[in-house]
């Protein structure tokens, strides 16, 4: 099901909508947000300078520091009166990303999280249990205003408590599935454990996610666990941006579709900030149109991907990005080699005797970095046999070796005894900055 015509659209059609609100967006963010009227003024540009679609790239950009520069609402263009939803990120690294949404705002991102739901093949028929966390979090209160903005019933479970999540998935009828991947993995896990084969005990067919990123190999796993009829997709989107909303895949699983009419896509060179031609690979620059209380031009996600124009067999037009392939900030340097989680995740998954949960630890130990790799076995048999341990340790370390052109430590657990995750989950510690 398409949720808005919006998403059909002729290209020609498309770039008019955006152009006119580029231009409304240019002249509201200079008027009202003044740290962002200082960098146009130092850029030397002004809002009627934005004549086409490509009079963006003479605009600044906007970074994660400049909220914090700005925190907590420095960057807002309305009076506090006028916002009627506040939320925030985690604040892991500092203090939080606080983002604000007017009433028009909540309309428009609940709209846009309807089109991201209805293209992961969700319906007003749908029972759709959130194992979200709620809370400050965008995640778990966008997906359920989406979902209820198509008619579908929503049960807000929130996360953990996976005893209550299996009793709510069985006796609810549940037929939809929202969670970050790596918990979806977790909880099938349990189902399993606990005698329960979710593709014959379970109504569940549709999974959306986000959160983090999900890889193919991570999307295999997905249907081992909950079965070959377990259509899953991932959705994309972060905070500053709205939240979830800005693109989504669809059922034919060829990138997420971003809904242009809101979202001005950009890829750049990460070092030089250059807009690279269609289909490079590069970080994804995010422009938002129409934002009343926190208006954004050109802001840095740090996600890495790629844009993909050719209309999709789903009848959308729309452009699509590409799975992300990691993050610029997440990127691991080692021994002067470029390193991504999601490279490594892809080679863990394809190796049977090993489970999808992994933790990765960076060293520096005599000046040298090293990278110890943890993953669980899941037959705990294999403990037994040094002989089966030695030859599983040698295969996953060429495997590695091959994909990232470098050596790595290999450490296998037991099953089970790596740290679960309810939220995203935390794969990397970089110690480096500890050791010499």
């Amino acid at each position: 099901m398409i949720w808005a015509k919006e998403e059909t659209l002729p290209r020609a059609e498309m770039d008019a909508i955006q152009l006119e609100r580029l231009k409304e967006t240019a002249v509201y963010i200079y008027e009202r947000v003044e740290p962002y009227r200082r960098k146009m003024d130092e850029a030397g540009v002004k809002p009627e300078d934005i004549k086409t679609l490509q009079d963006l790239g003479k605009m600044p950009f906007t970074y994660k520091t400049d909220f914090r520069e700005n925190y907590p609402d420095g960057l807002f263009a309305v009076d506090k009166k006028e916002i009627v939803r506040y939320h925030a990120s985690s604040g892991t690294t500092g203090k939080p990303t606080v983002v604000g949404y007017t009433a028009q705002d909540l309309d428009m991102w609940m709209n846009n999280v309807a089109r991201i739901a209805c293209m992961g093949g969700a319906t007003s028929e749908d029972v759709a249990q959130i194992s979200f966390g709620y809370g400050t979090f965008t995640g778990a209160l966008g997906l359920h205003g989406g979902l209820e903005k198509i008619g579908a019933s929503v049960i807000p479970m929130s996360s953990g408590n996976s005893n209550k999540q299996k009793m709510f998935l069985q006796d609810m009828g549940v037929t939809l599935l929202v969670a970050t991947p790596s918990y979806a993995l977790h909880l099938g896990e349990i189902l399993r454990e606990q005698g329960v084969d979710p593709s014959k005990d379970l109504k569940v067919h549709i999974g959306l996610f986000g959160g983090e990123g999900m890889t193919e190999p991570m999307r295999d796993e997905m249907h081992k666990v909950w079965g070959e009829q377990f259509v899953c997709t991932q959705n994309y989107g972060m905070s500053e941006l709205c939240g979830p909303g800005v693109s989504g895949e669809c059922t034919e699983l060829c990138g997420m579709h971003i809904n242009e009419d809101w979202f001005i896509p950009e890829i750049i060179d990460p070092e030089t900030e250059e807009v690279l031609p269609p289909g490079s690979a590069g970080e994804l620059v995010i422009t938002c149109l129409g934002k009343e209380a926190l208006p954004l031009i050109r802001y840095r996600t740090g996600d890495l991907t790629r844009l993909m124009y050719e209309p999709c067999k789903c009848g959308r037009t729309t452009v699509r990005m590409e799975n992300l392939s990691g993050r610029a900030d997440d990127m691991l340097v080692i021994r002067g080699v470029n390193v991504f989680p999601s490279q490594i995740e892809e080679v863990l998954f394809k190796i049977d005797e090993i489970g999808p949960h992994y933790e990765i630890l960076v060293e520096r130990q005599n000046r040298l970095d090293v990278m110890t790799i943890t993953v669980e076995l899941i037959d705990d048999r294999l403990l037994d046999s040094y002989s089966k341990l030695s030859k599983l340790e040698q295969n996953i370390k060429g495997a590695l070796k091959s994909q990232l052109g470098l050596a790595t430590h290999i450490r296998l657990v037991a099953p089970n005894s790596l740290q679960r995750f309810e939220g995203k989950a935390k794969r990397v510690t970089d110690l480096r900055k500890d050791g010499l």
